[in-house]
């Protein structure tokens, strides 16, 4: 399942809830985007990023991360792990899938906003580019109540 610092804990539940039914362990992952210079899609296209010098910044979150998997499964009996990956999300998750060989990937939808909108628009969604990548079944947990069908999603709150 791929988590990031202060995500909807209901997220979490429902990857649990699935690694319980299909009787497998569950591996949480944090990607730090911060930690590329570039990398390359399946399809060819290179792209590049800045690097953030304050590498400080991604061990804490993936700290945050793994306090709040302790704290949401604590006495659940369920066998998890937490992993730091680092560059594109979509790429990292699917790499490591392919490595344990996954059952299922589970990742939450994008917070409401303008600047969500921006982000997804320049990187595209998670989500749907795993869902095309590879082979697994992707599972896409809402984080939030859903938008209206008569609401554009840029103008939510």
């Amino acid at each position: 399942m791929g988590m990031q610092p202060g995500q909807a804990s209901h997220v979490l539940e429902e990857a649990a809830r699935f690694a319980k039914l299909l009787s497998a362990p569950l591996v949480v992952v944090h990607v730090d985007v911060t930690r590329f210079v570039t990398y390359e899609d399946p399809d060819g296209y290179v792209h590049s990023a800045p690097i953030d010098l304050n590498i400080e910044a991604g061990a804490a979150e993936f700290d945050e991360v793994q306090a709040e998997s302790a704290t949401a499964l604590q006495g659940s009996g369920l066998n998890w792990t937490a992993r730091q990956l680092v560059g594109d999300p979509a790429l990292a998750i699917k790499q490591l899938a392919n490595k344990l060989d996954a059952q299922l990937i589970v990742v939450g939808t994008r917070k409401r906003g303008l600047g969500e909108s921006i982000r997804e628009f320049f990187t595209g969604s998670v989500a749907a580019r795993l869902a095309h990548r590879q082979h697994r079944s992707v599972l896409v947990v809402p984080l939030e109540e859903s938008v209206p069908d008569d609401q554009p999603e840029i103008w939510a709150e």
